[in-house]
């Protein structure tokens, strides 16, 4: 129902470079089913999801048992672009015990007292887990970009011209570092148009129970808006590998986000040589004795 082409436009391919302003944030308005609207497209896409979330759940499966590959998935977006809604359902029918979600604030003084990937790597899944960062490493060539004053101490002659440039460099060697010991990684940006933003904004002032997800802040980080595509576009065009691909995904259609990334991730999962561990003759044997004694019982 989602062709692969369609799922291949939106990776962003190692050394093209991409401008936000001209790609869609509402994909189900150029993706009509047999001449039908939207509510029939609505329709199968949330069908999809459905499989796909069956599909998952079995892939996370395999994925724990093999206890070879670990997955990370890294979501960046603007505010309000559905981060947390995106992975709450597409994650819904994993098992808890083989997932992690971390969510990245602001960082602690012994944070800033480290390197800058230092405080993500302490949250990498392990082999055999689906790991989530709800906002990433990626901060730190983001809000800190347009932010420079939130930046680390660093000796003299540190914040010199190329200093984004090698820590684009740094991000895509800790990447590959990760991709060759196991970990296969997936990263999101979530495209979400202004209008959609400000759309959601008033949802969330309006409605009592959405009350809580507001921030002052962020109309203030809203201002920005320009800068942040500016450094979203210059960090995914940097940080796109075949290790670690991008994949911009559009943001308008909440329902279509969660079919998208879920596509995404079940589709990764099953490519890979995944299988329930093979018993050895000496492990079969002691089967065999459990059995016995089982049986045996009175």
């Amino acid at each position: 129902m989602i062709k692969q082409k369609d799922i291949d436009a939106l990776r962003v391919e190692p050394g093209k470079k991409i401008q936000l302003k001209d790609l869609a944030t509402e994909w189900h308005k150029r993706k009509k089913i047999d001449g039908n609207g939207t509510e029939n497209l609505k329709e199968k896409v949330n069908e999809l999801l459905q499989q796909n979330l069956t599909d998952l759940t079995k892939a996370q499966q395999l994925l724990y048992a093999d206890d070879r590959y670990s997955l990370l998935l890294v979501f960046q977006a603007m505010d309000a672009a559905g981060k947390d809604g995106t992975i709450k359902h597409v994650m819904s029918g994993v098992n808890p015990q083989g997932c992690q979600v971390t969510s990245f604030k602001k960082p602690s003084v012994e944070d800033v007292d480290h390197n800058f990937l230092w405080r993500y790597t302490k949250c990498l899944p392990e082999r055999g887990r689906i790991g989530i960062f709800n906002r990433s490493y990626y901060e730190d060539v983001l809000v800190v970009k347009v932010h420079p004053e939130l930046l680390q101490n660093l000796p003299e002659g540190k914040r010199n011209k190329a200093f984004w440039q090698h820590r684009y460099e740094d991000i895509n060697a800790f990447e590959q570092h990760l991709h060759r010991n196991g970990t296969i990684i997936l990263k999101f940006f979530l495209n979400v148009s202004k209008q959609e933003q400000k759309k959601r904004f008033l949802e969330r002032i309006d409605k009592p129970e959405k009350n809580w997800k507001f921030s002052a802040a962020d109309l203030t980080e809203r201002e920005y808006w320009q800068d942040y595509m500016a450094v979203y576009e210059d960090a995914i065009n940097a940080t796109s590998t075949k290790w670690a691909p991008w994949y911009i995904v559009p943001a308008d259609n909440k329902w279509v986000t969660r079919a998208l990334v879920a596509e995404i991730v079940t589709a990764t999962l099953k490519s890979l040589d995944l299988s329930f561990p093979k018993l050895n003759a000496t492990q079969a044997e002691l089967l065999v004795k459990a059995r016995k004694v089982l049986e045996a019982e009175a």
